[in-house]
């Protein structure tokens, strides 16, 4: 047989037990009440309203009578008693408050005047005085506002749980009851302030204040003006408006018995908190004509006079409001911009953003951030769009086509949905929050008052979810799904941006062209084709990915290039629709990189790879040298042929490793390292259609062995995208040749080779450069191994030795190239480290390097190369390290600057903190080298002074937009150290 305590738990009580013992202490007649036990089994708590009831009841037992009378009274009271146990311990200590939910007057919703009368005479004011002033007892002042502010909630409260207020009329009651408290609190301000009358201060309301859609507990955001009354002194009125203001602020912030209303937040007003708190209306006007800031004027849009001297507000909205609507026009808009949405975004804790229904992806702010961009944009020139709140901001962005109109719907709907889960969850404990409880108990009270009774935490989770990834999906499309309609003319009957909508809209979000974005766009949706089609639905996400990069022209100019040579590849545009990942990095590469776009221009098919991690690996040596070797065989009669294939391969390869770079998949020493190794495949391949061709030109074999010897960065495995080939050409006569039938035959082989990896094409050209060689370039090209061995025994100077330490084989004979590097041996790590005299002649050189070397007009301090703490200024005291000690150590025996100095450190030679510091700026260096040329798609070594070119390449860096002066600060820091320890280290100083 089951306990009554059974049945009510099987009813929706979470305690069935707890339960029944309210329910007879509420007496016989409640225990009997069908009526009442159902309203609160209907609760979004039961247990939490019953609990309150039996608290209230303990006040005042009339209540439950009253209940069973009204129909009405029960269901709002139960409902509010059911969702906020704050409101529950308000009527606890304010047992007649429940008599305001009863009766005609319940369902009435009260005028802002009689709000404002009502807390005005909580404080003991007289509300028809033009500036009341509070009673004398200032304790009874604060608990009397803060219990009447509470009264007025909770009869907001109850027409919003039974659904008789929408959420526009909740949310801009709860602004009116707001201006009525600040009212109250300035009567209480007045009384504490003698000198009150010298100013007339107005109270602006900002934010959600401002617009009328304000939350059941939020900040309320202020902004202040006043001046001074006739005959008064500025000062002394500023003062005494100061004082007004502040006074003002405590008494609604101010924790009583009765608690805190909440923050009075003056944050906005001009210079934040470092501004005075109170200016007059010309102080404001010239500070926003001067110097604000994009964000200042998007919160404008919600300035509205709520308190005080109405008369003045209304002068300074009158002010500002032709400001605003002019932002979109100032320079730095939509740099400003970006750094807004950062702003937002980085505001949000990692571990409550997928809960954070405010900040978090999809949440309010997204919606808020949107609309009021796009007011921002077209408001200037269109006034339908001069609308505070959100929701009538967005239907009139809907009515002018701006915002396409089923969008328009979802994001209300979507909107609308958070907004009331936010109230829901500030009801409960009347307490600021906008995170999404995680606990089943707090789920199921949210999905109950949405009147999901099945599976409330299930059906919440589901709908709140839902709702969320629809906002951000349209979030990321509302700025540019419009765009499409209005260059494509889609069928339909909404509204269409006209061509200079279009054009102010794709400006403000970064397109320098904005006509021939617009070209672009037509081009690609225009017509009725599967292909048009698809653009269509993947165009508005990827404009705002171009948008996002640091040159959105650029990007979506490739993209149209790209799609035309691979649109009728099905492949292509199913791999973006389908891989967000692939699309998401093409727009990404397409507005970083001309060099890259360039690669991805003239080999489309390799958009395949960016679909998968993995494809961004770089190929082992070993694959890549086959597949090289394989194009070598099959073109065997044709050299140019051959070679022109491999360059096809290092195009490929060159485009993976630039997307991998760009993507933060390599670090700079694993593309030096993958450069490197294809800049060898790509040798050896060209000298074997060479060596080929050569043969068949003489009708023979090869009468010597060939090497190549990798010099300079090639060597060291530090390759960069811009990096000539640095060489060396050994040959040794086969048994039996003649001497001079091998040097031709070899001459004749490196020049081949030359020709073929310099031939003009469409792919990066692979410049082969011998100049290391003995004598440079008066010397011949190609020398045997025992003729290097005479050179350097008997000619060799410090220099040379030093430019040895690079040298490691390549490519041809592996056998000759190592006994090439056994030769050289002694001479680059000499046995006891070389003399003195050689140390003063590598510094001598050094200097005198710096000194002729720097291009004319170069800033040494930008230089990456030559410039001061750049690559030389930490290549050369690793050299001189390894000159003079590599003898004996064996481990500084390497081509790596950095393996070097980490050795150094190692063997004790060189601190660890000195090679942290020459290793960052060498990464630093190398990293902008790389940019430089994947930016410009041509090769630089300095930093340039263009502000726009240098913020290209600190975004390719990873800097945010605004951060081309942290980049160049970061790296004059990172310089600045290294040349230190490098003039300690390398001169000894």
């Amino acid at each position: 047989m089951q306990t009554t305590a059974g049945r009510l738990a099987r009813a929706g009580f979470a305690d069935g037990a707890r339960a029944e013992r309210l329910l007879d202490d509420l007496g016989p007649e409640a225990v009997g009440d069908l009526d009442l036990l159902g309203a609160l089994v209907g609760a979004a708590e039961p247990d939490l309203a019953l609990l309150s009831l039996a608290r209230l009841t303990e006040q005042d037992p009339s209540v439950l009578g009253a209940m069973r009378a009204e129909e009405g009274l029960r269901a709002r009271l139960l409902g509010v008693l059911g969702l906020s146990a704050a409101l529950g311990e308000h009527l606890f200590r304010h047992p007649d408050d429940w008599r305001a939910l009863s009766g005609e007057q319940a369902v009435r919703r009260p005028t802002g005047d009689e709000l404002r009368a009502g807390l005005i005479a909580a404080v003991g004011a007289d509300p028809a005085d033009a500036e009341p002033v509070a009673g004398p007892d200032a304790a009874a002042a604060m608990d009397g506002l803060r219990a009447a502010y509470r009264a007025r909630l909770l009869h907001l409260a109850a027409r919003d749980v039974t659904g008789v207020t929408g959420l526009p009329e909740v949310t801009s009651e709860l602004s009116d009851l707001a201006a009525a408290a600040l009212e109250a609190g300035l009567a209480i301000a007045r009384r504490d302030v003698p000198e009150a009358a010298d100013a007339r201060l107005a109270v602006i309301g900002m934010g959600k204040c401002g617009a009328r859609e304000l939350n059941y507990i939020s900040d309320v955001d202020v902004v202040f003006v006043a001046e001074p009354r006739e005959g008064v002194d500025e000062t002394k009125a500023l003062r005494a408006a100061t004082r007004l203001a502040q006074g003002m602020m405590r008494a609604c912030s101010a924790s009583t018995p009765e608690g805190a209303l909440w923050e009075v937040d003056a944050a906005l007003r001009p210079e934040g908190k470092a501004g005075p708190l109170v200016r007059t209306l010309a102080s404001h006007v010239t500070y926003y004509r001067r110097w604000a800031k994009t964000w200042e004027f998007q919160a404008l849009l919600k300035a509205r006079p709520i308190a005080g001297d109405l008369t003045l507000g209304g002068e300074y909205v009158s002010a500002v409001d032709e400001m605003v609507w002019q932002a979109a026009a100032r320079e730095n808009f939509v740099e400003d911009v970006q750094a807004m949405r950062r702003k937002v975004e980085a505001n949000v804790r990692a571990d409550q953003a997928d809960r954070q229904i405010k900040l978090g992806p999809g949440g309010l702010r997204d919606i808020e951030f949107a609309v009021q961009l796009l007011q921002l944009v077209h408001g200037r020139a269109d006034g339908l769009l001069r609308r505070r709140a959100t929701l009538p901001a967005l239907a009139a962005l809907s009515r002018g086509g701006y915002v396409g109109r089923d969008d328009a719907k979802a994001l209300a709907e979507a909107y609308t949905f958070l907004r009331q889960v936010e109230h829901l969850l500030q009801l409960h404990r009347l307490r600021r929050t906008h995170v999404v409880p995680d606990e089943v108990t707090e789920l199921r009270r949210l999905g109950r008052a949405f009147g999901m009774t099945a599976d409330p935490v299930g059906e919440f989770t589901t709908r709140w979810r839902r709702h969320a990834m629809e906002a951000r999906r349209l979030h990321e499309k509302l700025f540019y799904r419009p765009l499409l309609q209005a260059v494509a003319r889609l069928p339909g009957e909404e509204a269409r941006l006209s061509t200079a909508a279009a054009s102010a809209r794709l400006s403000a979000l970064g397109y320098a062209d904005p006509a021939g974005a617009l070209r672009h766009i037509a081009a690609l949706t225009s017509g009725v084709s599967r292909r048009a089609a698809i653009q269509r639905t993947l165009l508005p996400v990827m404009l705002g990915w171009f948008a996002d990069a640091p040159d959105p022209d650029a990007g979506l100019l490739g993209f149209r290039q790209v799609s035309d040579k691979l649109g009728t590849s099905p492949w292509y545009l199913r791999l973006l629709r389908d891989e967000t990942a692939a699309a998401e990095r093409m727009a990404r590469i397409l507005g970083t990189s001309r060099y890259a776009t360039g690669l991805l221009l003239n080999a489309p098919e390799a958009v395949a790879m960016l679909g998968a991690d993995a494809e961004l690996v770089p190929r082992a040596k070993a694959t890549l040298a086959a597949e090289a070797d394989a194009s070598v065989r099959r073109h065997a009669q044709d050299a140019e042929k051959a070679v022109a294939s491999v360059r096809g391969l290092r195009r490929r390869e060159l485009f993976r490793t630039a997307v991998a770079g760009l993507v933060g998949r390599l670090d700079i020493e694993d593309v030096g390292q993958a450069l490197s190794e294809l800049n060898d495949v790509t040798v050896q391949a060209a000298l074997d259609a060479a060596i080929h061709k050569i043969s068949c030109e003489r009708r023979g074999e090869l009468p010597t062995r060939f090497a190549v010897i990798a010099m300079g960065r090639l060597g060291g495995y530090e390759c960069s995208y811009g990096s000539d080939a640095d060489v060396m050409f050994v040959h040794a006569p086969l048994p039996g040749a003649a001497d001079r039938e091998a040097a031709d035959a070899a001459h004749a082989v490196a020049n081949e080779l030359r020709r073929l990896l310099a031939l003009p094409a469409t792919d990066p050209p692979l410049l082969v450069d011998p100049d290391l060689r003995p004598e440079g370039r008066q010397g011949p090209l190609v020398r045997t191994l025992s003729s290097y061995a005479a050179y350097y025994r008997r000619w060799s100077s410090p220099w040379e030795s030093q430019a040895l330490l690079r040298a490691r084989f390549s490519a041809g004979d592996a056998g000759l190239g190592a006994e090439f590097v056994e030769m050289i041996e002694p001479l680059r790590y000499p046995p006891g480290g070389i003399d003195e005299a050689a140390v003063r002649e590598i510094r001598r050189l050094k200097a005198r390097m710096e000194a002729e070397r720097l291009p004319r007009g170069a800033d040494p301090l930008l230089h990456t190369k030559l410039g001061r703490g750049g690559l030389s200024d930490v290549e050369w005291p690793a050299q001189l390290i390894q000159l003079r000690h590599a003898g004996e150590v064996p481990e500084l025996r390497t081509t790596r600057t950095l393996a070097a100095l980490r050795a150094a450190v190692g063997a004790g030679l060189l601190p660890a903190a000195d090679e942290e510091v020459l290793a960052e700026a060498w990464r630093f260096a190398s990293q902008i080298r790389d940019a430089i040329m994947l930016v410009r798609g041509r090769a630089g070594d300095s930093i340039p002074a263009d502000l726009r070119e240098r913020g290209m390449i600190a975004r390719a860096l990873g800097y945010p937009p605004d951060g081309s002066e942290d980049f160049l600060e970061d790296y004059l820091r990172a310089t600045r150290r290294a040349r230190a320890v490098a003039e300690r280290v390398f001169y000894g100083a």
